[in-house]
């Protein structure tokens, strides 16, 4: 089994929403054969927690106006290192980056393929703002 195309196209909005506040190291995995609950965990890291909250409100809005998906669940965003999106087809999982490499859900899921959103990343970097600054809305 593999992800769906929906889940797909979830996972690719929501890496170009995280790629335009700047997060980093963008990944997506199918998790679909491993998972009944979810198909897609996208993996972002960030550099400070008020750019964690930056991403979340970003990868929301986007994929509200874009697929009118609203997160059934969210968690971690009171703390901000890391927040949890539950869009039910994909899950996103936006960490501040010590976090990541302490929890590395990667090397948990190593056996998942990755899904391609280079794509979505590197057309919403040609177009984030240069200001370094401009992702802390």
């Amino acid at each position: 089994m593999s992800a769906t195309p929906e889940a797909v196209s979830l996972a690719r909005s929501a890496a170009f929403g995280a790629a335009e506040r700047r997060g980093s190291d963008i990944v997506a995995l199918d998790v679909s054969a491993q998972l009944v609950i979810t198909d897609v965990f996208v993996v972002v890291s960030a550099s400070s927690e008020r750019q964690v909250a930056g991403i979340v409100d970003r990868v929301e809005e986007l994929l509200l106006e874009e697929h009118g998906a609203k997160p059934v669940r969210r968690e971690g965003k009171s703390g901000g290192r890391w927040v949890l999106l539950d869009f039910a087809d994909i899950v996103v999982h936006v960490f501040h980056q010590e976090d990541r490499e302490f929890y590395a859900l990667e090397r948990l899921w190593k056996d998942c393929p990755v899904v391609d959103v280079a794509e979505a990343v590197a057309s919403a970097e040609a177009i984030a703002p240069a200001d370094p600054g401009s992702e802390e809305e």
